[in-house]
């Protein structure tokens, strides 16, 4: 395993579509054990592969309850609304309020190909909309309704 660099905004990657995975092979399980690895030396709760400059429909996430790993994520479904402050570790000191659903059911393929299906709710939720948008080449910052300070 390996920490890689993350990508900081600016860098035009960001704003791109990602591909979907295709093959579930060794490359696929060294970049999910580098992101995790990355993810959790920089204290944040989720890494999409775009971030670490793979253009691949990749996201870990663990908000305090496990990790998962997410591999061509779909949100299939959205119920409420919440507001609350996110910042991103693409953004190094912007945080903003952003309006997300409260609760998301996500389907995603595990690193061997086996379809999940995820639940999340408050931050969970916020997360997963958080790094599936990255995928999608979307930043926070577009999704801020209310701009703070940095702590």
């Amino acid at each position: 395993m390996a920490i890689r660099n993350i990508v900081k905004i600016g860098d035009p990657i960001l704003a791109k579509t990602s591909r979907k995975v295709e093959k579930f092979d060794s490359r696929l399980w060294t970049l999910l054990d580098d992101m995790k690895e990355t993810m959790y030396a920089a204290n944040g709760v989720g890494l999409a592969a775009v971030q670490v400059g793979i253009l691949r429909r990749v996201v870990v996430i663990d908000c305090g309850d496990g990790y998962i790993e997410l591999i061509n994520p779909e949100i299939v479904k959205k119920e409420g609304e919440q507001f609350a402050e996110e910042g991103c570790l693409s953004l190094p000191g912007e945080v903003g309020t952003t309006c997300r659903p409260a609760t998301v059911r996500v389907q995603a393929q595990d690193r061997n190909g086996k379809w999940c299906v995820y639940t999340g709710e408050e931050l969970k939720a916020r997360c997963f909309c958080h790094e599936i948008d990255h995928l999608d080449g979307i930043v926070f910052t577009q999704r801020v309704i209310k701009k703070e300070n940095a702590q």
